[in-house]
């Protein structure tokens, strides 16, 4: 097993690349998780609070402690994803290649539907703008158009290389992590009771007395989806980039979240409706600009995916799970091996 800090640089040109590769999909997972967990049910403290105190042990256990601590560790010369881990452990059983399979096909499933997905609710918050609110709607003409030529326009972009794609991208992680930092902590500074969601407890008395909400779970689960890209581009951005990234992102996704927290009680209503409380917590001379910002943070996200495909499918094809196609590498420089790519998947079939 390899060793990855040593071919890693911890720089702070190589922390924003990382920002800019890695956290688009669990990063705008804001947009989104909070009206899937409030839909259809009224206002509660016990369910904000005990949504909140899913999503941050969630975040701690999946995220944080599954993934950044322990899976990151289970490289393969510097290599990761799902595929790495086979090759570590096919020795022990032939059929190993079964569940290696079928993860390395969700995650590629998770590529075909996340970015309409992102980017159709980042753009759908304009219907809050005034200027929009007769011509943008869910799934009207205009969205979907708008949604087809943004993805478009970033699979044509990837001619240019991850690196060039983490340099230009990374710096619109950090404005969209540092306002939902801000936005999150100016609705906690007004409501700083919300900050008791990190007690478990809450988590607990939502999924065992909270009608229908051990069923929650699934709307709660979409808080981490993306995690699977901190292992997967690890041979792209290196352990330590990844590690010492993730605290500021933690930091700023539960902040945001507790923040969503704090407007729905205060502020929302026995019901939500159509609302979403990641826009509603933005002054509404801003929200144009949020609205900007988050696009931008959705289209990262579809970034995220696109480099775990480059590397998962030469994975596969080094493995005889993929017919051997001619693969133009997203960046000249392959994650840990700190050498030019020649098409080969070296780390893995050495195993």
């Amino acid at each position: 097993m390899g060793n990855p800090h040593k071919y890693s640089k911890v720089t702070a040109a190589s922390l924003l690349v990382a920002l800019g590769i890695i956290y688009g999909d669990i990063g705008t997972s804001p947009l989104y998780v909070f009206k899937a967990i409030v839909h259809g049910h009224l206002i509660s403290e016990q369910l904000i609070y005990g949504g909140i105190s899913c999503i941050v042990w969630t975040l701690t256990l999946q995220t944080t402690f599954k993934y950044i601590y322990l899976t990151l560790q289970a490289d393969n010369r510097g290599e990761g994803g799902v595929f790495s881990l086979y090759a570590l452990v096919r020795r022990y059983g032939k059929w190993l290649y079964i569940p290696a399979i079928l993860g390395a096909t969700t995650l590629l499933a998770d590529g075909v539907i996340q970015p309409p997905i992102s980017i159709s609710s980042a753009v759908e918050g304009l219907a809050g703008v005034r200027a929009f609110s007769d011509s943008i709607s869910p799934g009207n003409n205009l969205t979907i158009g708008i949604v087809i030529v943004i993805i478009a326009l970033l699979f044509f972009f990837q001619r240019f290389g991850t690196k060039v794609v983490g340099f230009a991208f990374g710096p619109i992680m950090l404005v969209w992590f540092s306002m939902l930092f801000i936005l999150g902590a100016v609705q906690i500074a007004d409501h700083p009771e919300v900050l008791k969601c990190l007690n478990p407890y809450y988590a607990y008395d939502l999924l065992t007395n909270y009608p229908g909400g051990f069923w929650l779970l699934g709307a709660v689960f979409l808080c981490t989806t993306g995690a699977e890209a901190l292992y997967n581009d690890m041979g792209h951005c290196g352990l330590q980039n990844i590690r010492r990234t993730w605290v500021f992102v933690k930091i700023a996704l539960l902040t945001n979240y507790m923040g969503q927290g704090a407007w729905l009680i205060a502020s929302a209503g026995p019901e939500l409706g159509e609302r979403n409380p990641f826009y509603a917590i933005m002054p509404q001379w801003f929200l144009l600009i949020g609205v900007g910002i988050a696009t931008a943070a959705a289209v990262v996200a579809c970034q995220a995916v696109i480099s775990g495909s480059f590397t998962l499918i030469n994975e596969a094809i080094t493995l005889n799970f993929w017919p051997r196609v001619k693969v133009k590498f997203p960046t000249e420089i392959r994650g840990s091996t700190s050498r030019a790519s020649t098409g080969s998947c070296s780390s893995v079939a050495s195993a």
